[in-house]
């Protein structure tokens, strides 16, 4: 059973680097055409950058398969044998927030290369080595506290009920909806400070969108996102009555005030169609599938492995399996969200003018350097949104016959 699990682990690894390689191929090849979107420079800049950020993702791919060869060929033997004569709790707790603290410090060198390396070489790192150890350190100590409370109660839930698998998922389920409920606060408590937006017509104009599809919000805010990142980016966060809408001061400043009602239309977009509840039920429909699964693990399993049946074995096997079956049932998701893209967009442009729509679209993959043009397989596992190029001519823009950013006719939308 160990060496199914290895060998289907190992075929995750060697598809997730094919689709990388392809990708860089991909990039590379059409970054040597006429430029989309943008200008040559630009263009350029952005197919370089995306190249950095795929092989930087392939490095870790190899860390992140090290990782689990140890744990699954002796390290879940060496933890579960210090913990004998432990409580199940103090067993599970340890087991398990230890577990993703190693992970956690094993692939740190790869956020602050993407940082201080890759995201400072093409202009948006606004960082300091201090912030980051501040964030690092907040983000650790959430991660202990909360994810020793979520343990416990699953530990418990594990050893008191031969149904155990059933209402872990009801529980770890109950936890997604709060956690995107809270997340608006939680951010704004502990990393980026978010403040009422001032310009009371801008926040009128919002207000008078939100108020045409029904959305109820606890208000327009502002979040000071340049002190860490010059990309520009803006959501809709919480549920029920923690709904905010959160714009960054990077977004405010590089978009008119017409283009940034027709972003927040395509938004709003998304809250009309019921697009985050769609994806929660996605995410409980694989939660749902991945308990069960556990629920029925041979105890051939733990006995290959050296480890009697109990919740912190268990709880580390689906951490570790976890990316795996993500990223097996990310093409499904994604499918489902780029479908979501195009919808949302057709209300922006109802809402905020196609024109404003896609004149933001235009700014915003210029601005974050996103290269326009993706390889199909990795568009298949990866995006959750459909190619920019796409999305603008759905929205009517013939990038064909546009010239002025660069783009020879014709240009290289496939």
């Amino acid at each position: 059973m160990v060496a199914i699990l290895i060998g289907a682990y190992t075929l995750y690894i060697l598809v997730r680097l094919y689709v990388s390689v392809m990708q860089i191929g991909y990039i590379n090849q059409m970054k040597r055409k006429g430029a989309v979107l943008m200008g040559e420079l630009v263009y350029r800049d952005a197919a370089n950058y995306a190249v950095a950020k795929e092989k930087l993702s392939m490095i870790e791919a190899f860390v992140e398969y090290g990782l689990f060869l140890v744990w699954m060929m002796g390290l879940i033997y060496w933890v579960d044998s210090q913990l004998i004569g432990q409580s199940i709790a103090v067993q599970s707790i340890v087991a398990v927030v230890g577990m993703l603290l190693i992970n956690s410090l094993v692939m740190l060198p790869f956020g602050w290369i993407a940082k201080f390396k890759i995201d400072a070489q093409y202009g948006f790192n606004r960082s300091t080595m201090g912030q980051f150890v501040k964030d690092t350190l907040i983000t650790t100590l959430l991660t202990v506290i909360i994810g020793s409370a979520i343990v416990w109660v699953l530990s418990m839930i594990m050893s008191s009920s031969a149904l155990w698998w059933l209402w872990s998922f009801i529980f770890i389920f109950g936890v997604v909806i709060v956690l995107n409920m809270f997340f608006p606060t939680v951010r704004a408590l502990f990393f980026d400070k978010v403040t009422p937006l001032e310009n009371s017509e801008l926040r009128t104009k919002i207000e008078e969108l939100m108020s045409k599809t029904g959305f109820v919000s606890s208000g327009v805010f502002v979040s000071d996102a340049s002190k860490r990142d010059a990309r520009l980016n803006a959501y809709f966060g919480g549920l029920g009555k923690t709904k905010r809408v959160v714009l960054f001061d990077t977004l405010i400043e590089k978009l008119s005030p017409s283009e940034l009602i027709a972003v927040l239309g395509h938004e709003l977009g998304h809250f009309a169609h019921g697009d985050l509840y769609k994806n929660i039920a996605m995410v409980g429909a694989m939660l749902f599938g991945m308990f069960a699964l556990f629920g029925n693990i041979p105890n051939s399993l733990y006995l290959e492995l050296g480890v009697a049946p109990s919740p912190h074995v268990g709880m580390i096997l689906f951490l570790l399996l976890l990316p795996m079956v993500s990223f097996m049932v990310m093409p499904l998701m994604g499918m489902m969200s780029r479908h979501n893209e195009y919808e949302a967009d057709r209300m922006g442009a109802q809402l905020g003018g196609a024109e404003y729509l896609v004149n933001a679209l235009k700014k915003l993959v210029t601005e974050n350097k996103s290269f326009p043009l993706s390889h199909p397989l990795y568009r298949f596992f990866h995006t959750t949104h459909p190619p920019v190029v796409d999305r603008l001519i759905a929205l009517g823009y013939d990038i064909r016959i546009n010239t002025d950013e660069g783009c020879a006719d014709p240009c290289p939308v496939d």
